[in-house]
């Protein structure tokens, strides 16, 4: 943490009338620096500093204490402090939306190592292989890329593309199946997602056109990243180039998300988000279209805010590619 984004979280401190925050380990505690496993307390006079004992640091007094969302119940209780307890996020979730040019640097390594397992993933004997087993064979290329942790990874295949959120099975997959793949890893503590579409061996019926669709809304949504540009306007974006395709009801919520020490914060590129988007900002672009019980598309490209446009992380959309081992 720089010491000029310590003086302003202090002064966010003071304007919320917070006169301490209590982090256990959470994106908001490595913001601060934390690197253990216990608790990190930053009054408006000392630290920050980690302790196995938070109640010990706090000021005598203190009257609020931010503490982390993420902290559990039985941490709550167990902080044995004599003050209002309110959420940190308050203070900090709004700093961490701009990141700095090496936080910037780290979640662009976090990027290029998931797309470039992506990339050996289509010399990957997949025909016969089960969802499960191929998902162990990526999490085992990504960590061998030098990423610290496999936050999320998924692969689905056939009718299970056309599930939002699935984890893998042992479901078999099969020539003429559409194929979702989806690597987040974390890179010195910053995050990125990258999400392609394949085709085992040829594509099913329809899907290429799906497929173009995502593809073109993705396109015309990162257009739209700039500096002052309202995130729903993004939202929008990609909403009106799937409702002119005819998709429209099978759009997924959302077209994307921040990136950072977390796999999701903000901003939320979604048609009821608010504010706009401000250089250095990251998101995860990620447009898709889910059709039940036949299949989806979804692409994921992490890009950055600048005040000319978008800096694209990675490769960006390629055209379907098909799997033929």
């Amino acid at each position: 943490m720089l010491p000029e984004d310590l003086t302003r979280v202090r002064a966010r401190m003071r304007e919320a009338g917070i006169d301490a925050l209590v982090l256990r380990p959470s994106p908001d505690f490595r913001y601060l620096g934390g690197r253990g496993e216990g608790f990190l307390v930053l009054t408006l006079e000392a630290g920050p500093a980690e302790t196995g004992d938070p109640a010990a640091l706090v000021p005598a007094g203190a009257r609020r204490v931010g503490v982390d969302p993420e902290m559990r119940v039985r941490e709550l209780f167990g902080l044995m402090i004599d003050a209002e307890l309110v959420p940190a996020a308050a203070v900090l979730a709004p700093m961490r939306l701009r990141k700095h040019p090496h936080e910037l640097t780290a979640i662009e390594r976090a990027a290029a190592a998931a797309e470039a397992v992506l990339e050996q993933a289509r010399q990957l004997d997949w025909f016969g292989a089960t969802e499960r087993a191929m998902a162990l064979r990526l999490r085992r290329l990504l960590l061998e890329s030098g990423c610290e942790e496999v936050l999320s990874l998924r692969v689905a295949a056939g009718e299970h593309t056309a599930l939002a959120a699935h984890s893998p099975s042992e479901r078999v997959i099969n020539p003429g199946d559409a194929l979702l793949v989806s690597l987040c890893g974390q890179w010195d503590g910053y995050c990125a997602e990258v999400g392609r579409v394949f085709a085992v061996a040829e594509p099913p019926e329809d899907f290429e056109a799906m497929y173009s669709v995502v593809q073109s809304a993705h396109h015309a949504a990162l257009g739209r990243i700039r500096h002052g540009v309202a995130a729903a306007e993004v939202a929008a974006t990609v909403r009106e180039v799937i409702d002119g395709s005819g998709y429209g009801r099978f759009a997924a919520e959302h077209a994307g998300r921040g990136v950072g020490l977390g796999p999701d914060e903000g901003p939320r590129l979604d048609p009821r988000a608010e504010g706009d988007l401000e250089s250095g900002m990251t998101v995860c672009l990620e447009p898709a279209i889910y059709v039940p019980d036949l299949f989806g598309a979804r692409i994921a490209d992490v890009v950055a805010c600048t005040p000319s446009g978008p800096l694209l992380l990675t490769s960006g959309p390629p055209e379907l590619r098909i799997l033929d081992r």
